[in-house]
């Protein structure tokens, strides 16, 4: 373990940061457009770690920072097998809804867009993933989060 300037415990680990959609946004003023930037980060390790993290900020690297923090700060371990997940679920999010189907050896990873993104940093080889309804990412990465949880509550229940 190694110390960060404050002296507080700074966490070595292999996750890596995953830009997955920075936002620009435009205010008009009297002076001109003033322009600010979010950022989705999403960090995992590919051994069941992910985390997810929002930044807004005045300029574009910035935001990435703090997303990257945030996403550090929630990070959590999923419960994953080693070919697939357990069971199907089925995640939902401000009207978007993400559908998760474990898959045989051999598969590999059939989903879309952030999802795609999202499984591959958790760690999973073989599955099957469909965004049912909904465009918005940052809705779709919170309805991927909110069907893995559901993977979570599964296992901690003992089904």
């Amino acid at each position: 373990m190694s110390f960060d300037k404050k002296g507080q415990h700074k966490e070595t680990s292999d996750l890596q940061d995953k830009v997955l959609f920075v936002n620009r946004c435009a205010k008009v003023v009297k002076g001109g457009r003033t322009f600010s930037f979010s950022a989705l980060v999403s960090v995992g390790d590919g051994k069941g770690r992910l985390g997810i993290g929002f930044g807004k900020a005045s300029d574009v690297s910035d935001a990435i920072r703090k997303g990257t923090e945030s996403a550090m700060k929630n990070v959590r371990q999923y419960p994953i097998g080693e070919i697939t997940i357990e069971h199907e679920v089925h995640g939902a999010a401000d009207g978007t809804e993400v559908l998760i189907k474990p898959t045989e050896d051999g598969t590999g990873i059939i989903a879309g867009s952030y999802v795609r993104i999202l499984l591959e940093q958790l760690g999973v080889k073989n599955i099957v993933a469909k965004v049912l309804k909904g465009r918005n990412p940052a809705n779709i990465v919170r309805a991927t989060i909110a069907a893995l949880e559901q993977l979570e509550s599964a296992a901690k229940a003992g089904v």
